[in-house]
């Protein structure tokens, strides 16, 4: 029963807030919105090439959900080519971010946060940033 890959994963909140993610991950990361099957609740679906990387999910006003900034969720990465690309995009859009590198992998990263305070990190060969 071994795992096999990593499949998507899901934010929930507002409408108001689903929209601003949504148009953060698309106009900043640069994924592209695509199909998502008729739920009963509304919600988006975010791509990377043909596979659905990302859920905006509405949170239902009953719904019992954890404090804001209470979970253990801190970041998600996402593998990326044009470092130079992205740094020219997050500068021109006003987004704040922090640029790493990790030595042994020899691999560039930029840090930052989007409109709900959830952590992204891009990742980038080792190449990219000389």
């Amino acid at each position: 029963m071994p795992v096999t890959g990593f499949s998507h994963y899901n934010l929930r909140a507002d409408r108001a807030t689903l929209e601003r993610l949504r148009d953060f991950y698309i106009d900043v990361v640069g994924l592209q919105a695509g199909p998502r099957p008729p739920f009963s609740s509304f919600g988006y679906w975010l791509y990377i090439g043909e596979r659905a990387v990302l859920h905006l999910s509405e949170a239902r006003p009953l719904e019992r959900r954890a404090p804001q900034g209470s979970g253990t969720f801190d970041h998600v990465a996402f593998e990326c080519t044009d470092l130079p690309g992205f740094e020219t995009r997050l500068r021109s859009l006003g987004v704040d971010f922090r640029r790493g590198h990790v030595p042994v992998l020899d691999q560039w990263q930029l840090f930052f946060v989007d409109p709900a305070g959830n952590g992204v990190e891009l990742n980038f060969a080792g190449t990219e940033g000389r």
